[in-house]
């Protein structure tokens, strides 16, 4: 047995925090990490709740209770180990609720590799992704819309745009980073990827000491994954960020090793990226490390900066010294196979130690940051100057559903466009070009603006003809300028 002493004596405020333990081997390594910590001197105070997979078996599709919601809701800070979804429909991701209730706009992902003593490819790799955590496609607004198409609902926001590119800026003049990358697609998605991108030179222009620049997120992956040395902080959209942080902290020595903050302008949640692994639950083989480093997170998210920096440099010390779990075992390298446990144990040894090769942190004067809360500009000018009615139609012909559509025409409103999954396929359509079910019919009025009496007397005579509407999508002009996009090869 290891004596647990706390080497760090500086007074601070007992924090309350809240716990779960989770799935897999979520139980194992949660003890290990608050072994920890706590060990170092962290000044916390602890309420577990349960979650995950038996709260969902036991009838509960969010997977987590009124009562548990009120425990973080008080403590504000949430510590949380992985947990398991049920396979299945009618279970929602936990993880992704909690972002969304608690207004954790920004997830923070620091991939950083420990060359030699974890195999890489990339041994200078020292990147932060920054991802807006609660809107993109991972609104999950979803509809099936005919027999042959579903359709899911891209959701960007200028006051998440603005948050999280702001907490990118201020994240790397903070810890002194030299450059702030943007990702997007917006060569494709013009209106939602395009307002990230605008949004983004806005407030970087904000910035004038830090380098700026942005990829679209084809290219940029494979830059990324190529030579991750050629970035430093990244920010991007929710579902890019997703996928990229995890291939970050893979290229980087393993997921594993990783771990995320998830912070809000109130409530802050901490956690591994990686999942719960029940096939090696209660092993003892676990490797702690994506917990602890969330854990770390966490500590200099709360002030107790001293603390996160004397549990980092001893838990690089222990990676240095070859004191290995299982998963980043190597012949050759590691000294010493562990499991949970044992490399806890060893991480509390080496506490008040700092590593020789790796370079040792300093989070001297850290602190969480504090950004002003978002404040709605003016309202633009909005004019309705059109209208797109979505039609389930079995028909392959798009000259032949143009007749039917133009028949909804009156003198006021033209039928001007016909698309099909985005491609324009009347007027001037190609034979060549495969269709669904699932037809865009465009209508704009012959002068002015379109009154909204106009939309519902096209609803009307589609429903006299037999039509069948699923959706209506209004085209506005903002400050006379057009907001939505054409269609493809228009």
């Amino acid at each position: 047995m290891i004596l647990i002493t706390h080497f760090c004596t500086q007074k601070k405020i007992m924090q309350r925090i809240t716990i779960a333990k989770g799935d897999g081997i979520g139980p194992e390594i949660m003890d290990a990490t608050l072994r920890i910590i706590l060990a170092a001197g962290a000044k916390i105070k602890v309420d577990e709740i349960e979650v995950g997979e038996k709260v969902y078996l036991a009838g509960n599709t969010a997977g987590i209770a009124k009562e548990a919601w009120d425990v973080i809701r008080k403590n504000k800070v949430f510590l949380k180990a992985p947990i398991t979804t049920p396979q299945g429909g009618g279970y929602k991701s936990l993880n992704v609720t909690t972002r969304k209730f608690l207004g954790l706009y920004a997830n923070v992902r620091p991939c950083r590799s420990y060359h030699p003593f974890v195999k890489t490819k990339h041994p200078v790799m020292d990147v932060v992704i920054i991802r807006e955590n609660e809107e993109d496609l991972y609104a999950g607004i979803e509809h099936q819309q005919t027999d042959e198409v579903v359709q899911c609902l891209k959701l960007i926001s200028r006051p998440g745009c603005e948050k999280i590119v702001r907490y990118a800026f201020e994240y790397a003049k903070q810890y002194g980073r030299k450059k702030v990358t943007c990702f997007t697609k917006d060569n494709i998605m013009k209106q939602t990827d395009g307002l990230f991108h605008a949004v983004f030179d806005e407030i970087g222009a904000e910035y004038p000491e830090l380098e700026k620049e942005h990829w679209i997120i084809d290219i940029g992956a494979a830059k990324l994954a190529d030579t991750p040395e050629a970035f430093d902080v990244i920010v991007m959209p929710n579902l890019y960020g997703d996928v990229l942080s995890d291939v970050a902290a893979q290229i980087a020595g393993s997921v594993g090793l990783a771990g995320s903050a998830n912070i809000g302008e109130e409530c802050s949640m901490f956690e591994a990226i990686h999942g719960s692994a029940p096939r090696r639950a209660g092993q003892n083989m676990a490797n702690p490390s994506g917990l602890l480093q969330g854990a770390i997170l966490m500590l200099n998210h709360l002030g107790q900066t001293d603390v996160a920096e004397v549990v980092q440099n001893a838990w690089l010390k222990t990676i240095e010294d070859g004191i290995h779990t299982y998963d980043i075992y190597k012949e050759g390298v590691s000294k010493q196979k562990v499991g949970t446990r044992e490399f806890a144990n060893a991480v509390i040894a080496n506490l008040n130690k700092k590593p020789t090769t790796l370079a040792p942190v300093s989070y001297a004067g850290g602190k969480a940051l504090k950004l002003p809360s978002y404040k709605r500009k003016p309202a633009a000018n909005k004019e309705l100057v059109g209208v797109d009615l979505f039609v389930h139609w079995p028909g392959t012909d798009a000259n032949e559903l143009a007749k039917y559509m133009s028949d909804l025409s009156g003198n006021d409103v033209t039928l001007t466009m016909i698309t099909n999954r985005g491609i324009k396929v009347w007027p001037d359509g190609f034979k060549e070009t495969f269709c669904t079910d699932h037809w865009r019919c465009r209508f704009k009025p012959t002068s002015g603006m379109l009154q909204k009496n106009q939309i519902v007397q096209l609803l009307t005579k589609a429903i006299e003809k037999n039509i069948d509407t699923i959706k209506t999508e209004n085209l506005y002009a903002f400050d006379g300028k057009p907001a939505y996009s054409l269609g493809q090869g228009q």
